[in-house]
């Protein structure tokens, strides 16, 4: 946790350093003494002074979802692309999700990949050279 002392915390208001000490004396601004020295939470500074509490940060993810049609497949062929697949992914990326949806009346493969960029481009490209085959 980031303190301040009642110097930088003086800077930090635009007040003069006995008026932040008077408030800490006051109890208006929470602080803790170390020794002969007052240390104010930067949260605390942050309530007082009435700023927004710093948010998190959240790591940028990007994540996509595609849906592949693949038309005129045989239920076998359906069986070696979602083995294939499914086998390339073996022990591959966490967070990554594949779906295969066959409708044999119509002869159409659906895959469903939902997941990072880089992990979806590599089901992608494997799905292109299985049924360029």
């Amino acid at each position: 946790m980031e303190r301040y002392t009642v110097e930088q915390a003086a800077n930090l208001l635009g007040l003069h350093v006995k008026t932040v000490r008077n408030y800490v004396r006051d109890g208006r601004l929470p602080a803790v003494r170390i020794g002969k020295q007052y240390r104010i939470a930067k949260d605390d500074l942050a309530a007082f002074a009435g700023l927004p509490a710093e948010e998190p940060v959240v790591p940028r993810r990007a994540e996509v979802s595609s849906i592949v049609q693949v038309d005129g497949l045989s239920r076998r062929e359906m069986d070696r692309v979602s083995t294939m697949v499914m086998g390339a992914l073996a022990g591959g990326p966490h967070g990554l999700r594949v779906e295969f949806v066959y409708d044999e009346g119509r002869a159409h493969l659906k895959i469903i990949v939902l997941g990072g960029l880089e992990e979806s481009a590599q089901v992608l490209r494997i799905v292109d050279a299985l049924v360029r085959e």
